[in-house]
């Protein structure tokens, strides 16, 4: 026994409180990350990321909060809020603004979320509710998400694609890859963790390297890539030049 064994567990006991409160005071909120054409700098979709807004401290970065949701069983209601934040501004803005043809926005999926049997009737209540275009939601799957949930993950996925929903692959490269699985469905894109786009930028060989590779294995495949975490000029050069 140590003293800070016992507070460690208040402070946990008191984030799940807080935690449950946020979900039913409107706490929870979607912000949007801006996904770049590196070709043309247009602006192509966005990534909808979870943020919880405190009252008092603030905003709570994710890692603070979404183990806490893992833990109580709640992804799956962090992914509806997330889901039905979203929908209807993105109704909003094709029809407020003239949006290029193809724009997206990205939504993560949970391991919970997968399992459940009504995702796919959720997906097309979210598409058919707000008249969304086919092909503008893509959802966003890790790869220890996908790899862990095995062949009724690639089942469920592939009954979600048939809606016209996109699949992307997210941190590619950082798990336990499987190419058969990778062959077998069809995701639209690949993403490059900013881990590898982070230590390209510092030179290291084997980090560009590895880009490079997962690009060309992309597009042989007739996927796209998207590189995270591009934050300098230089980076979204490599990038450019790496063909992401």
């Amino acid at each position: 026994y140590r003293r800070d064994l016992e507070s460690d567990g208040l402070t946990r006991l008191a984030l799940e409180a807080e935690l449950r409160k946020a979900f039913i005071s409107g706490e929870i909120h979607a912000w949007y990350q801006p996904i770049v054409d590196l070709k043309t700098g247009v602006i192509a979709g966005f990534e909808a990321l979870a943020r919880w807004v405190h009252p008092k401290r603030g905003v709570i970065p994710p890692d603070h909060f979404l183990t806490a949701t893992r833990d109580l069983g709640m992804m799956t209601d962090l992914g509806a809020i997330i889901m039905n934040t979203t929908a209807p501004l993105m109704a909003r803005w094709f029809r407020d603004h003239r949006l290029p043809q193809g724009f997206f926005v990205s939504v993560n999926l949970s391991a919970p979320e997968i399992e459940r049997l009504h995702l796919i009737e959720d997906g097309a209540r979210v598409i058919r509710d707000h008249n969304l275009p086919r092909k503008t939601l893509k959802l966003e799957v890790t790869e220890s998400v996908f790899m862990s949930e095995g062949t009724g993950a690639v089942k469920t996925l592939e009954r979600v694609l048939d809606l016209g929903v996109r699949l992307a692959l997210d941190d590619f490269g950082t798990g336990y890859s499987s190419l058969g699985y990778l062959s077998r469905t069809r995701f639209s894109s690949i993403k490059i963790d900013r881990s590898f786009v982070t230590a390209a930028s510092r030179g290291v060989p084997e980090a560009l390297a590895i880009i490079c590779a997962v690009v060309a294995l992309a597009k042989s495949l007739g996927m796209a890539t998207t590189a995270e975490g591009v934050e300098t000029e230089d980076q979204a050069r490599l990038l450019r030049l790496a063909g992401c």
